[in-house]
C-alpha cells in the first residue's frame, strides 16, 4: 500500500463525509469499483469531471492482509484521492476487519462486494454468493464496526438482486439492522449480464430502506443518470463502463472531450501508470471519436512515445508544452 507522494493541495473533499453526501437530497455521482481500471490515476481523472465519490477496484482481503506486495500493488492513494471507498472481496469477518483497520487512515470507508458474478469469485465464496448468506454479511459488518474505532468510517455493501425480490429486500433490511451505512444495488440477477436493468426492483428496495441506496447498471450519460435517480428514488448513481468510455460523463459531456484525453495523459504520466493500463483507458475513451481504421492503428501501438506521437499528429495536442 502506497500513499503517493505527488504534490497536491489540501483535499477539501476530505471534509465531505460520503454518508452526509448521500443524505443531502442531491444526486451523488459515483465511480464504480472496476478491476484493473478504477485505480488512483483514473479516480483522479473522473474527480476532475464532477464525480463525487470513487471506489477502488475489488481487492481480495485475504491477499491484502497477507502480503505487503499485494498492498503496494492493489492500493495506492494520495491526498487528493477523496472521498474514497475501498472495496473488498471477503468471506471471513476477522480477515475483513483486519483489512479495514489497515486502510482506515487512508479512506472514508470500505465496501463488501456481494455482487461479483464471476466464477472464480463464487468458487471462493466471494461476491454474489454472499447475497444468499445474510448471516455472514451481518458478521462481517459487525466485526468491522467493532474493530474500527472511527465512528464516521462507513461500511457498505454492493449487491445484485434475487429472482425473488422479497429475498433481496430481506437481505437489505438485515444489513440495515446490522449497521450498514448504505447499499449499492446492481439491478440484475447473478445470471444476467446484458439484459435490461431492473430499475423497478431498485425502486422497491429503496422504498423498503431508511439508509441510502445507490443505483447501478447501464448508465451511459448524465441524462440517464438523472433519469435513473428520479425513477428509482435512490440517493446516488454508480457508473462503470459508461465512465470508462467517457470519464467526463458526470460533467455532462456526451463523448470524451479532447481536454479529458489531455488530462488523462498528464495524470497517468505523472503517477507512473503502467503502459498497458494507460493505453487501454485511451482505447476506451477514443472508441466513439475514432474510425475503424484509426482504431486498428491506435490499438496496435506498443509504447508511450508512440501514443503521444499519434495523439500529437491526429489531434494537434502538444504534450511538451
Amino acid at each position: 500500500m502506497k500513499s503517493d507522494c505527488m504534490q497536491t493541495t489540501t483535499c477539501q473533499e476530505r471534509k465531505k463525509d460520503p454518508i452526509e453526501m448521500l443524505h443531502s437530497g442531491q444526486l451523488v455521482k459515483v465511480c464504480a469499483p472496476m478491476v484493473r481500471y478504477s485505480k488512483l490515476a483514473f479516480r483522479t481523472l473522473v474527480r476532475k469531471y464532477s464525480c463525487d465519490l470513487c471506489y477502488t477496484p475489488m481487492i481480495v482481503a485475504a491477499d491484502f492482509i497477507r502480503s505487503i506486495k499485494a498492498r503496494d500493488s492493489e492500493f495506492t492513494t494520495n491526498q487528493g484521492d477523496c472521498p474514497l471507498i475501498v472495496q473488498f472481496a471477503a468471506n471471513d469477518a476477522r480477515i475483513l476487519s483486519d483489512a479495514a483497520r489497515i486502510v482506515c487512515p487512508y479512506a472514508n470507508g470500505i465496501d463488501i462486494n456481494c455482487g461479483c458474478p464471476q466464477r472464480w469469485a463464487l468458487a471462493e465464496g466471494y461476491g454474489a454468493c454472499l447475497i444468499n448468506n445474510p448471516e455472514l454479511v451481518r458478521d462481517m459488518v459487525k466485526q468491522v464496526r467493532n474493530q474500527v474505532e472511527n465512528p464516521r468510517f462507513s461500511v457498505s455493501i454492493k449487491i445484485r438482486i434475487h429472482d425473488d425480490l422479497t429475498r433481496t429486500v430481506d437481505l437489505c433490511r438485515k444489513a440495515e439492522a446490522t449497521g450498514v451505512s448504505w447499499i449499492t444495488v446492481h439491478g440484475r440477477t447473478v445470471e444476467e449480464r446484458h439484459q435490461p436493468v431492473h430499475y423497478e426492483a431498485i425502486k422497491i428496495i429503496k422504498e423498503s430502506m431508511s439508509i441510502p441506496v445507490i443505483a447501478n447498471g447501464d448508465i451511459r450519460s448524465l441524462k440517464e443518470a438523472e433519469n435513473v435517480w428520479h425513477i428509482t428514488g435512490t440517493d446516488g448513481v454508480m457508473v462503470a463502463r459508461g465512465l470508462l468510455a467517457n470519464p467526463a460523463i458526470f460533467a455532462g459531456y456526451e463523448e470524451t472531450p479532447l481536454k479529458c484525453i489531455w488530462d488523462w495523459v498528464d495524470i497517468a504520466l505523472e503517477l507512473g501508470t503502467p503502459y498497458m493500463c494507460f493505453h487501454q483507458h485511451l482505447m476506451y475513451m477514443m472508441e466513439k471519436i475514432t474510425s475503424r481504421q484509426e482504431k486498428r492503428i491506435f490499438n496496435a501501438l506498443s509504447s508511450t512515445s508512440a501514443v503521444l506521437d499519434y495523439l500529437t499528429d491526429h489531434y494537434g495536442i502538444d504534450w511538451t508544452s
